[in-house]
């Protein structure tokens, strides 16, 4: 297993709970993990400070003082039960949130977070796993909340179009790929990739990886076709290249990445 440093984005919500179970699975052969707590600071009081009284600011930076110490308290609880002992540990850093996990995330492995549900979330913590996967340079691997790590899940999954997001993809998640065992790889149908899938296959047999084809049809889109894909087969992790075209093209016009982060009961590991 190559996968020795990860880092998880905490922020005390249920997903970021999954996040970390999951990150914890993934150490038991000896890897490091740390709980990051990204929280962006009160602009609109620094920024007009002279106008906000000193007992509001006070009033207002004690009580995001105290959601970040809840926030800690939570984790701690989660200490014991994850069983890493002295490779478990947590940091705070002050920033706009997506911007510092995706500048910490490029000194470890795998950044590992929950979906983007900000119900419930408060606004100082609230991450965006879409942005981080663009923004970061490594690979994303985002948890749905409940989803249990440790119980039986089937073979890994990749999709594979041959483009060089798919193939960043690859790379990126071979570590996992490897300690799981057995992946299938999804090609589209009508959809040529420009080198033989043969060529593929056996890449990853050579990295004993037990290897297996799958062609699915892109019908009624390729987004809901992975999506029951995974609904059926229940992979382990589905493993995808993230926005081929731009970021703002995906939003606007509904792209595959967004609309599987969305819908997959499944972790999804996204690299761009």
């Amino acid at each position: 297993m190559s996968i020795y440093n990860i880092l998880v984005a905490f922020n005390g919500s249920e997903s970021a709970v999954s996040a970390l179970k999951y990150a914890a699975s993934l150490a038991r052969n000896g890897a490091h993990v740390t709980a990051l707590l990204a929280h962006s600071k009160h602009e609109v009081i620094e920024s007009r400070a002279a106008w906000v009284p000193a007992k509001a600011r006070e009033i207002i930076e004690q009580a995001n003082a105290d959601i970040l110490d809840e926030i800690e308290v939570r984790f701690e609880a989660m200490r014991d039960g994850l069983a890493l002992g002295d490779r478990l540990h947590f940091q705070r850093e002050a920033g706009r949130v997506d911007a510092v996990i995706s500048e910490c995330a490029r000194g470890y492995d795998i950044l590992i977070m929950g979906q983007d549900r900000s119900e419930g979330t408060d606004e100082h913590v609230i991450q965006h796993p879409d942005r981080i996967a663009l923004m970061s340079g490594r690979p994303v691997l985002i948890v749905p909340e409940g989803y249990d790590a440790v119980a039986r899940h089937e073979r890994a999954a990749i999709v594979w179009d041959g483009s060089r997001a798919s193939a960043r993809a690859l790379s990126d998640s071979l570590g996992v790929l490897e300690d799981q065992g057995e992946v299938t790889v999804l090609t589209v149908e009508d959809q040529p990739t420009p080198r033989p899938v043969l060529e593929l296959m056996q890449h990853l047999e050579r990295h004993q990886i037990n290897a297996s084809h799958k062609v699915i049809a892109p019908v009624p889109g390729i987004a809901r076709a992975l999506i029951a894909y995974c609904a059926e087969n229940d992979p382990c992790v589905l493993v995808m290249g993230a926005y081929e075209h731009s970021k703002f093209r995906e939003d606007f016009l509904g792209g595959v990445t967004a609309r599987v982060l969305k819908n997959t009961s499944i972790p999804v590991l996204l690299s761009h």
